[in-house]
């Protein structure tokens, strides 16, 4: 049993969230790639030598700590979206480690985002890979 919206008795809160996780991910990835060329510029240009490890380390805090403040990071807040657990609760620290986690091995793995993607557009739920396997939704933000 969950304390989650039924897509089908209330499919409001399920209304397009995979258009907006995608404009959440571009907005998280300028964000992202913001904090990477402050980083460079205050380390004196020696970021930039370390760029894709630079991206994956910020980028990894950034979603953990947006995450665990207000279970949506920037992006997902622009868009007016939240992540949920099966409890309707919002992420504490752990599950937005797990998430970031999962996420970020999703991205290291082409084949495990393209099935994540397609999870999100055909399940009634809209979960990713990710999601299905934590028991967490992207819902529409509650007004």
């Amino acid at each position: 049993m969950t304390a989650l919206p039924d897509p089908d008795y209330q499919p409001q809160f399920y209304q397009a969230v995979a258009s907006k996780r995608l404009l959440a991910w571009v907005i998280d990835s300028i964000i992202i790639t913001l904090l990477c060329f402050g980083v460079s510029l205050a380390t004196v240009f020696v970021g930039f030598f370390f760029w894709p490890i630079l991206f994956l380390v910020l980028g990894f805090a950034y979603r953990v700590v947006t995450l665990a403040n207000d279970s949506a990071t920037w992006g997902m807040r622009f868009s007016g979206i939240e992540l949920r657990d099966l409890s309707g609760h919002r992420f504490d620290l752990r599950l937005a480690v797990f998430h970031t986690s999962g996420y970020s091995i999703s991205l290291m793995m082409p084949l495990l985002q393209v099935i994540s993607i397609v999870m999100m557009l055909t399940s009634s739920r809209g979960q990713g890979l990710t999601d299905a396997f934590l028991g967490t939704v992207a819902l529409n933000k509650r007004v």
